[in-house]
């Protein structure tokens, strides 16, 4: 197999002395060039594994060449070398097109990580990995094209989109069809960490830095270390985390709480948040530089009912998941329940539909009605639903008749569209100091359900039929409250 290839633009001979050397220990072949001139006539030549060019130059700077790259389509990842602390400039680079930069004087480590990282880009129009998204709307087929061309990148990357629209899964995939694809992906609940912890959690600890520090902790960004750390509802971040934040992202390094010593990090950081961060940062409550590093690149998912016809394609792929977890044939979907269906508009977007399905899946037989679909039209005072059941639960609350307000936990591997890796690391979550509704209201589902198993010695059929229920929706019920 032939050795990688790196072009180094640079007009000072000790750096391109330098990064050669460092290059060739790494098995790389290098061709120097000391401006933007004889870069361009060596990229039409031959081919590049990897390009590193200065800002400044003779005849421009890193920029113009990465956008005279872009513009003839040469997918080489090029990664720029700024002047130190020049957050600015690297931010413009990123925005460009660069796959990402290194600050000057160049450390050799940073750079190894740098360039091993850029050996592993995939050529454009690789797609591969677990997460996807599933449909086939104009709307989605332009978001999977983004996230195959930011993928190629290291730059940050910040998605917005309503609640339930999957954020996560589009972050999950980014990572996935990156370089780092063999490094962790680290998802955390920025609004989920009591803001005392935040620090530690993110950061790590020394044993003895504070009280009940009792062991030496590493944080999120450790665990991410060569990987992804996708920070959702980073809007809930407090101000002087925030800070903090900002001063990582810009010098690729951080300090645990208790130690003197800075360690270097590697990690892609990815956010989301469905609040609008413009309208925090004119409010004062978002840092604006925090806001223009963590979102060089903005990638909106769109929601539900802007997916035209992928409604019904992922509520048949809901069903037959949730009926294969239930061991059932997934039932069928009558003509009224799919008109129920294509005519909501989902303001809870996928997440939504799952918690539909889920009530309607338990609810019904072999087939699921227009009845067995409890949806929550808004109604001005005084007036009923419109296209809800007499007596339906709004989605969103938690049913009194069946407790699934906590769908998402219920159902082991759900994320938004139906995919969920195994293995996924499990975000921070702040401990609830009263019990929460939907347990109390399983914890008497679960009593009612196993007296009338006793009563009935265990017949399920006669129990389902005393109960009122399916027997599949009795079978469902067993296996969501654990009931053996």
């Amino acid at each position: 197999m032939a050795k990688p290839i790196a072009l180094v633009v640079d007009d000072e001979p000790d750096i391109r002395e330098l990064l050669g050397i460092t290059l060739e220990r790494m098995d790389i072949d290098v061709c120097a060039c000391a401006d933007i001139a004889a870069a361009k006539a060596q990229l039409t030549r031959r081919e590049f594994q990897l390009c590193l060019t200065d800002m400044r130059l003779p005849d421009g700077d890193g920029i113009d060449l990465i956008e005279w790259m872009q513009l003839r389509g040469i997918g080489t990842p090029v990664a720029v070398i700024t002047a130190h602390g020049n957050v600015e400039t690297a931010v413009r680079a990123l925005k460009a097109g660069a796959f990402d930069f290194i600050s000057k004087p160049v450390d050799i480590k940073v750079l190894r990580k740098l360039v091993g990282s850029a050996l592993k880009v995939p050529h454009t129009g690789v797609t591969g990995g677990k997460a996807q998204l599933l449909g086939n709307s104009a709307a989605i087929e332009q978001l999977r094209e983004t996230i195959a061309k930011v993928a190629r990148s290291q730059a940050p990357v910040h998605i917005t989109g309503e609640s339930g629209t999957g954020k996560e899964l589009v972050a999950r995939m980014i990572h996935e069809q990156g370089s780092r694809a063999e490094a962790p992906f680290v998802p955390v609940n920025c609004g989920a960490i009591p803001g005392e912890l935040m620090e530690s959690e993110f950061f790590g600890h020394r044993k003895g830095s504070f009280t009940g520090a009792v062991n030496d902790k590493e944080g999120l960004f450790q665990s991410a270390e060569g990987g992804t750390l996708f920070m959702d509802e980073i809007a809930d971040l407090p101000l002087p985390m925030q800070v903090k934040l900002l001063r990582v992202i810009q010098e690729k390094s951080l300090r645990p709480v208790g130690q003197t010593a800075e360690v270097p990090v590697d990690v892609r950081i990815l956010s989301a948040t469905h609040k609008d961060l413009r309208a925090l940062v004119a409010s004062g409550h978002f840092r604006e530089d925090l806001y223009y590093r963590i979102n060089v690149i903005e990638l909106r998912v769109p929601p539900l009912r802007e997916r035209g016809d992928d409604t019904l394609l992922l509520t048949r792929h809901i069903l037959a998941r949730l009926a294969a977890g239930m061991g059932l044939p997934p039932p069928d979907l009558s003509a009224g329940a799919r008109t129920r269906l294509a005519g909501y508009r989902f303001p809870g977007n996928v997440r939504e539909l799952e918690n539909i399905l889920e009530r309607a899946i338990a609810l019904s037989g072999d087939e699921i009605a227009a009845d067995d679909i409890h949806i929550h039209q808004p109604a001005t005072a005084g007036t009923p639903s419109v296209g809800a059941p007499s007596g339906a639960i709004p989605v969103g609350a938690a049913s009194a008749a069946i407790p699934v307000g906590a769908a998402s936990a219920a159902i082991p591997g759900r994320i938004a569209h139906g995919i969920a890796p195994e293995g996924a690391p499990t975000a921070v979550a702040a401990a609830s100091p009263t019990p929460h509704l939907g347990d109390r209201l399983e914890l008497v589902e679960r009593e009612t359900i196993v007296k009338a198993l006793e009563e009935n010695r265990y017949n399920k059929t006669v129990t389902a039929r005393k109960l009122g229920l399916t027997l599949r929706a009795l079978r469902y019920r067993m296996q969501k409250l654990g009931i053996d």
